[in-house]
C-alpha cells in the first residue's frame, strides 16, 4: 500500500472512531438526562432506590464489556470489535425506548452497557496504533476522548428540546438512529490496526501477558490509577453541584459550575495530549494529576466567584484528561497481541471507581461534611492516581507498525 493510500486510510480513523466515542457519550448519559422525567411521572412506578440500581446495572454492564470485548479485540481485530460494540450498545439503546416495565428497562440497560464498555478502549487502541507513528499517539487520543463530552453535552441540549414535546423515549431514538450511518461507513471505510502480529493470541496468552514479568505490576499500577480516575471523574460530575449548594451557591450557579467543569475537561483534553506527545506520556499523566490534586483542593477555599470558575475550569481540565492520559499510556505499554486486553481491563476496573465515586460523594452528603471535606478527599485521591501511575516506569513497547 502506498503512503498516500496509507493516509488516506488512517484519515477515516480519527472521525469515524470520534463519532463511536460521542454516540457513547450520549448512551451514557441519557439515563441521567431522563431519570428525573421517569421519577416525576410515576414511570413504572420507579424510586430513587430503583433508579440507582439501573444506574448500577448499567455501570456493572459497561465493566463486563470493557474486560469482555477488549479482550476479544485481540482476537477478532480492533475494527471487528469496535463495529460489533456500537451495534450492541445501539440496538439495545433503541428497544429502552420501547421497554415495558422497570426491570425490562434495566436488563436492555445492562446490556447496553456491554457495548459501551467495549467500544471505548477498542477505540482508542485503533486510533493509537494508526497515529504511533506519526508521533500524535497522545494527541489522537485525547481528540477521540472529546466525542464523549460531546456527546454527554448533546445529550442535555436535546433532553431539554425535546423530552416536553417528544417524550423521555425521543432521547433513546435520537441516540440509536446515528448507527444507521456511522456502521455502514465504518463497513467501508474503518481500516483495521496496522499493528502486525506473528499470530494470534489465545484468549489465555492475552490475558497472561497482563501478568507476565515486569507488566504484571505496571497492570497493578494501571488498575489502581483507574480506579481512583473514575472516582473523581464520576463523584465530581455526579455531586459537585450539589456540594456547591451546601457551600452557599444558588443551584444556577452551582450547575454553571458543572458545565466549566465539562468545558475545562474538554480544554484539557487537547492540551494534555499535545503535551504528552512532547514530553512524555509517564511525566505528563503525574503532573495532570499532581496539579489537578492542587485545584481540587483550592475548591474548599472561599474565592470569589471569578477566581471559583477558574479553578474548576482548571481542576476539569487537569483532571479528566489525566483519566484519558492513563489509556494513552496503556496503549504505549502492553506488546500489540494483549495492548485491547490490558485497555479494557484498565478501563474495566476503573469502572468499579466509577461506582464509588456517587457512593462516596452521597455518603460525604449525608454526613453534612461535603464541603469542604469533599475537596480535601478528590484531593487526596487525585494525589495517590498520581503516586500510583508514578510506580509504572517510563519504558514503553515499541513495535514496528506497517505503513
Amino acid at each position: 500500500m502506498s503512503a498516500t493510500e496509507t493516509t488516506t486510510r488512517r484519515g477515516w480513523v480519527l472521525p469515524l472512531c470520534w463519532t463511536a466515542v460521542l454516540l457513547d457519550g450520549f448512551d451514557l448519559v441519557v439515563l441521567g438526562t431522563v431519570l428525573p422525567v421517569l421519577l416525576a411521572g410515576h414511570i413504572w412506578g420507579l424510586t430513587p432506590a430503583t433508579a440507582t440500581l439501573i444506574s448500577t446495572v448499567g455501570l456493572v454492564g459497561m465493566t463486563f464489556g470493557a474486560m469482555l470485548i477488549g479482550t476479544v479485540t485481540d482476537l477478532i481485530g480492533r475494527r471487528r470489535a469496535v463495529i460489533i460494540s456500537v451495534i450492541t450498545f445501539s440496538t439495545f439503546t433503541l428497544l429502552c425506548a420501547f421497554a415495558p416495565s422497570a426491570p425490562i428497562f434495566g436488563l436492555l440497560r445492562l446490556l447496553a452497557g456491554i457495548g459501551l464498555g467495549g467500544c471505548l478502549p477498542t477505540a482508542i487502541t485503533l486510533t493509537s496504533e494508526h497515529y504511533a507513528r506519526t508521533g500524535k499517539a497522545s494527541t489522537a487520543t485525547t481528540v477521540i476522548m472529546t466525542g464523549y463530552h460531546v456527546g454527554a453535552m448533546a445529550t442535555a441540549l436535546l433532553g431539554i428540546l425535546f423530552i416536553k414535546t417528544l417524550g423521555w423515549q425521543a432521547l433513546f431514538v435520537f441516540g440509536a438512529l446515528p448507527c444507521l450511518v456511522l456502521v455502514p461507513l465504518m463497513i467501508r471505510y474503518l481500516p483495521d490496526s496496522p499493528v502486525t502480529a506473528e499470530a494470534k493470541p489465545t484468549l489465555r496468552a492475552a490475558i497472561a501477558t497482563l501478568f507476565s514479568g515486569k507488566l504484571v505490576w505496571r497492570t497493578i499500577a494501571f488498575w489502581v490509577t483507574s480506579f481512583l480516575g473514575l472516582i473523581l471523574v464520576y463523584g465530581l460530575n455526579t455531586w459537585l453541584p450539589e456540594i456547591m449548594r451546601q457551600a452557599g451557591y444558588e443551584l444556577g450557579a452551582a450547575l454553571g459550575l458543572l458545565l466549566t467543569l465539562n468545558f475545562g475537561g474538554v480544554i484539557g483534553l487537547l492540551v494534555a495530549g499535545y503535551v504528552a506527545d512532547r514530553i512524555g506520556i509517564s511525566r505528563s499523566t503525574i503532573s495532570w494529576f499532581a496539579v489537578g490534586a492542587v485545584f481540587l483542593a483550592l475548591l474548599s477555599v472561599n474565592i470569589p466567584a471569578v477566581g471559583l470558575y477558574i479553578a474548576v475550569f482548571l481542576a476539569g481540565g487537569f483532571v479528566f484528561s489525566a483519566q484519558v492520559l492513563v489509556y494513552a499510556y496503556v496503549t504505549r505499554t502492553y506488546p500489540s497481541h494483549a495492548r485491547a486486553t490490558g485497555l479494557g481491563w484498565t478501563a474495566g476496573v476503573g469502572r468499579i471507581g466509577a461506582i464509588c465515586g456517587p457512593l462516596i460523594g452521597g455518603a460525604l452528603l449525608t454526613a453534612g461534611i461535603a464541603y469542604p471535606w469533599g475537596f480535601y478527599i478528590f484531593a487526596a485521591i487525585a494525589l495517590f492516581a498520581a503516586i500510583a501511575v508514578s510506580t509504572v516506569g517510563g519504558t514503553t513497547v515499541k513495535e514496528p507498525v506497517r505503513q
